[in-house]
């Protein structure tokens, strides 16, 4: 399952949410990019996807959930990166 927050993070003049899979990062890669959002906007563990591709985002089957879920989620699925301990 895909699963985005609301755009609620701003940064460079835009609002954003967080974009994370509960299954694997190869399904959320592949969402990703049929959002049409760029591999750069990766990072160890979500995307961070712009305030006008969310809507689209829930189009395609992206559950909303609040932004506390994300990382919970995460980690019950054992895809959690943390950045100490991601090696680039």
């Amino acid at each position: 399952m895909l699963y985005v927050d609301r755009p609620a993070w701003p940064a460079r003049g835009r609002l954003w949410s967080h974009l994370i899979s509960d299954v694997s990062l190869a399904e959320l890669h592949v969402f990703a990019e049929t959002l049409g959002v760029p591999r750069r906007a990766f990072d160890r563990d979500h995307y961070d996807i712009p305030a006008e591709r969310y809507r689209m985002a829930v189009l395609l089957g992206a559950r909303v959930v609040p932004s506390r879920d994300l990382v919970r989620l995460l980690r019950a699925a054992n895809l959690r990166r943390p950045k100490h301990l991601h090696v680039p």
